[in-house]
C-alpha cells in the first residue's frame, strides 16, 4: 500500500517515493488479522520498516482474502497473493494472539502456501497480555520453518501496551536481527 492507501489492480499504487522497478530486496508484509486496519496491520508495517530501511513493503492483507480462503474455486487474488508471499526474498508474518496462537484466517491461508524455501521470514505476535509471548516461539515460527523458510531471529511478541513505544521496542529486536546477506 501507499502511505495514501492506493491499490491497483490488487497491487499498491507507485507512490511518489517509489521508482518503478525494484532495487534491494522484496519485503512482503502478510497481516492474518480479520479486522481490516487493525493494529496488528499497522505494526507489521513498522516492524519491516525497521527491519528493511529505505524498501517499501508490499503487503498481503488477508482480511481481503477471507471469502475466498475456504472457497473450493478461490480466484486468481488468492493465487496471486500466494505468490506474492511465496516470492518475497523477506517476510514479516503478523497476526494477532487470538486464543494463545495465531488466527485461523492466518493458518487457513498458509495452508494455501506450497513452499516458503527461500525466503527468510520474520514471525510477528501482538498480544494482549505479556503471558501469550511464547506464542510466537511456540507456534508461529515452527509452522514457518515447515513451510521451509529460513527465521534467522527469535519471533518478536509485542504487548499492546508497548505498542506507544514501539520505536524503542524495535531498536532493540531490530538490532539482534541477523538476516542473510542476499536480503539486506
Amino acid at each position: 500500500m501507499t502511505e495514501r492507501g492506493e491499490v491497483l489492480n490488487g497491487r499498491p499504487a507507485v507512490g511518489p517515493d517509489e521508482v518503478p522497478g525494484r532495487r534491494g530486496p522484496k519485503v512482503v508484509v502478510l497481516v492474518g488479522n480479520p479486522r481490516p486496519a487493525s493494529r496488528t496491520h499497522a505494526v507489521a508495517d513498522r516492524v519491516a520498516r525497521a527491519i528493511a530501511p529505505g524498501v517499501r513493503p508490499e503487503t498481503v492483507d488477508l482480511t481481503e482474502l477471507a471469502d475466498r480462503l475456504l472457497s473450493r474455486d478461490p480466484g486468481p487474488l488468492l493465487d496471486e497473493a500466494v505468490s506474492r508471499v511465496t516470492s518475497a526474498d523477506l517476510l514479516v508474518v503478523a497476526s494477532p494472539t487470538y486464543k494463545g496462537t495465531y488466527t485461523g484466517l492466518l493458518k487457513s491461508f498458509l495452508d494455501r502456501v506450497p513452499s516458503l524455501a527461500g525466503v527468510t521470514a520474520l514471525p510477528l505476535l501482538v498480544m494482549g497480555s505479556p503471558r501469550h509471548a511464547l506464542a510466537v516461539e511456540v507456534h508461529l515460527r515452527p509452522l514457518l520453518v515447515e513451510l521451509g523458510a529460513t527465521v534467522p531471529t527469535p519471533g518478536l511478541a509485542v504487548v499492546e501496551a508497548d505498542i506507544d513505544r514501539l520505536d524503542e521496542v524495535l531498536a532493540g529486536w531490530a538490532a539482534a536481527v541477523r538476516l542473510p546477506e542476499a536480503v539486506r
